[in-house]
């Protein structure tokens, strides 16, 4: 048995407008969701980082298990209505976020689906919740806003106006960030980048 409910995702309504997205609570097994929890990676910095650079137990690599699974890739393919057959996945961890993070922006042109997942038991924070937006420019002008609350999924297709950010929190934020992008070239510079960046945050703290 899958810990992703996905049969709850094909019953959730696609929304379209401004661009397509969907948000789904409890989308984690409740017995899952205390193993994922318990064995999520010690991420001590802000920003994202690959699997390769992370350690964690079996409870999230049945997580990352089921993300990677082809069931998963056909179920948010024909959610979104996308031909995702060909196309590789990327996975990046959060742990913490920083006031500097969150400024609104749309994901790159290489991704298709972005899908979040959020592990934070009992949110209760002003900042640090998701907003999809209708503008570039104006973190007020909000479609609707998601807490990151343990078990809760967002997914968006990756359009141009696809605008999202939050306000700003310090402090533990954990998620759990899968793409599916363009061509394999594009996940080995997502996964190159990701895995500098996060080198060079522990060479800074070591420093």
């Amino acid at each position: 048995m899958s810990v992703l409910d996905l049969s709850k995702l094909r019953r959730t309504p696609l929304v379209k407008d401004p661009f397509e997205y969907c948000i789904v609570s409890d989308f984690i097994d409740a017995g899952a969701l205390d193993r994922i929890e318990r064995d999520f990676p010690q991420i001590e910095q802000g920003g994202s980082f690959p699997l390769t650079n992370l350690q964690y137990g079996r409870g999230f690599q049945e997580l990352v298990d089921a993300l990677l699974d082809s069931q998963t890739r056909s179920a948010f393919g024909e959610y979104f209505g996308i031909d995702l057959a060909n196309r590789p996945p990327t996975l990046t961890v959060r742990g913490r976020a920083r006031t500097k993070d969150g400024q609104i922006h749309i994901d790159s042109k290489t991704k298709l689906i972005t899908v979040l997942i959020y592990f934070n038991r009992r949110w209760g924070n002003a900042g640090g919740c998701l907003r999809l937006l209708r503008s570039p420019d104006d973190i007020e002008d909000v479609i609707v806003e998601v807490p990151p609350e343990s078990g809760t999924l967002l997914a968006f297709r990756c359009r141009e106006n696809a605008w999202h950010g939050h306000k700003p929190f310090d402090g533990i934020r954990r998620s759990i960030q899968l793409n599916w992008v363009v061509d394999e070239s594009a996940a080995k510079r997502s996964e190159r980048r990701h895995g500098w960046s996060s080198l060079l945050k522990r060479l800074r703290i070591a420093g």
